[in-house]
């Protein structure tokens, strides 16, 4: 969407980028293409590297807006393991515990849905961008130091389950773990070859939340396994819509350097950012 002397730019982010990577490839393609040496640019809330999906990404004048559009609801859909955790609640890390999942049932499910329907107390990831004195949240547990993070209120206005994959373990036996101590790898390899892998033996639950500023979704699944008396972890998540944005007007990341041209009208103003 344009406005003046800026435009917000839908991107759909691929799985394996950091929220920060795409900014950054977006604007060394604006300074090369429209011969621009400085302009502002930013992102409207960080999707996980492991998450793809809508990425609002806001050039020039538009970087005003990017509280506002922050504050817009949510669409996410996803899906959660159950039977296991991991210690950042994704496929980040691998599965550090096994839990019992032979007393799920649709009902228990739908019974433990209804709680996450309003508002709800949730303690972000330990490996998240929240800052502690000055320090994100992600580099102290990357660095194996614990870090205090409080709870927060936050707003889901709907919440659907769409798929319930059963347990293809009717013994319900609970496999030992290998390694107690994962590999330290730095940002780059960790979101290329993601350290975690689906036991697609689990019981798998996908679904649909329409939630406000500042849900993570990864919490959600932690709590969600928590409240069904196992443990759960987010293995898929995409970010569906973002206030008045939709991914289905959203840019691919690869088409890029052909869409955003000067020569297509929609991004023409992008020239008077210098």
């Amino acid at each position: 969407m344009s406005c003046k002397a800026g435009i917000v730019l839908a991107i759909d982010k691929p799985v394996g980028w950091t929220s920060f990577q795409v900014v950054n490839k977006i604007k060394w393609h604006i300074k090369r293409t429209f011969g621009l040496k400085k302009f502002k640019i930013g992102h409207a809330g960080t999707l996980d590297p492991l998450a793809s999906g809508l990425l609002l990404v806001c050039v020039g004048g538009a970087t005003k807006q990017i509280e506002q559009l922050q504050s817009g609801r949510k669409d996410y859909s996803g899906t959660m393991v159950i039977g296991a955790t991991t210690p950042c609640f994704d496929l980040e890390q691998a599965v550090d515990r096994y839990y019992p999942t032979g007393q799920i049932t649709t009902e228990l499910i739908e019974n433990v849905r209804q709680q996450f329907v309003g508002q709800i107390e949730q303690f972000p990831p330990m490996f998240s961008a929240v800052k502690v004195d000055g320090k994100r949240a992600y580099v102290s547990a990357r660095e194996g130091e614990k870090a205090e993070l409080a709870s927060k209120k936050v707003e889901i206005e709907s919440f659907e389950i769409t798929a319930y994959r059963p347990s293809r373990n009717a013994a319900g036996d609970i496999p030992a773990v290998a390694g107690d101590n994962p590999k330290v790898i730095t940002d780059r390899e960790l979101y290329r070859n993601p350290q975690g892998c689906v036991p697609e033996w689990l019981p798998q639950i996908d679904f649909k939340i329409r939630c406000g500023k500042g849900t993570y979704i990864r919490s959600i699944a932690r709590d969600f396994g928590e409240a069904l008396g196992s443990g759960a972890f987010l293995s898929a998540l995409r970010r569906e819509r973002i206030g008045e944005y939709s991914i289905t007007e959203a840019i691919s990341l690869d088409a890029i350097e052909e869409i955003i041209t000067p020569s297509n009208e929609e991004y023409r103003n992008l020239l008077t950012l210098a």
